[in-house]
């Protein structure tokens, strides 16, 4: 089987580190040719607001615009979830950064399912 990570983000700004280490760690395993899918619910969906993470910044870590900005470049997508997304007033066709995509939650299911390690912050 191949290689697959998910990384599961549920804070948002409020909280840089554990919203920068998922995407660290997924930058790492896509430019290890690793398949990689971050998925983001609760608050971490405001990350994916374009602008949403222009000022967050963990001590020791890049920041993190840039670390979603290289996740983007290796063609890294962001799946979102739909409630989450509806709950926060979030519009997706005008709001949100270019490789975000609002899903249900059976998307969240099979991308788990299929993947070799799961890792939430």
């Amino acid at each position: 089987m191949a290689e697959k990570l998910v990384f599961m983000a549920t804070h948002g700004p409020d909280n840089p580190e554990l919203v920068t280490i998922p995407f660290v760690m997924a930058v790492a395993a896509l430019a290890s040719d690793v398949e990689t899918v971050v998925g983001l619910q609760g608050e971490a969906v405001r990350l994916a607001v374009i602008g949403g993470a222009d000022a967050v910044a963990a001590d020791g870590f890049p920041r993190l615009a840039k670390l979603m900005d290289d996740y983007r470049d290796l063609g890294g997508k962001l799946l979102l979830c739909g409630p989450c997304v509806k709950s926060r007033l979030i519009e997706p066709a005008s709001q949100l950064v270019e490789n975000a995509e609002v899903v249900a939650a059976a998307r969240f299911i099979v991308e788990i399912t299929s993947a070799t390690n799961v890792l939430t912050y």
